[in-house]
């Protein structure tokens, strides 16, 4: 089973350092949609790839850091964009 398959809605999805990032919303195609809640405005989702995934047991562990993560995932007005 892949490390993709084992994603589910709400689990915590923690970086390489330890840090919460977010909760999984959904899987969008390549990419982990986390909750509005997750984001620091709490309005917003955040998109972040699945190459991204170190493992998953009962958290989404990342191969990045906290702060690689919020300095590059995609911002929900993007991906808005980019899906038209």
């Amino acid at each position: 089973m892949s490390e993709v398959s084992k994603v589910r809605e709400h689990m915590d999805v923690i970086s390489s350092d330890h840090k919460s990032v977010g909760k999984v919303d959904h899987l969008d195609g390549a990419k982990i949609k986390l909750t509005r809640q997750s984001s620091p405005d709490g309005e917003h989702h955040h998109f972040i790839p699945t190459t991204w995934i170190g493992r998953v047991d009962q958290h989404v562990h990342l191969n990045r850091t906290g702060a690689d993560v919020t300095a590059h995932w995609e911002h929900e007005a993007r991906s808005a964009v980019q899906s038209k």
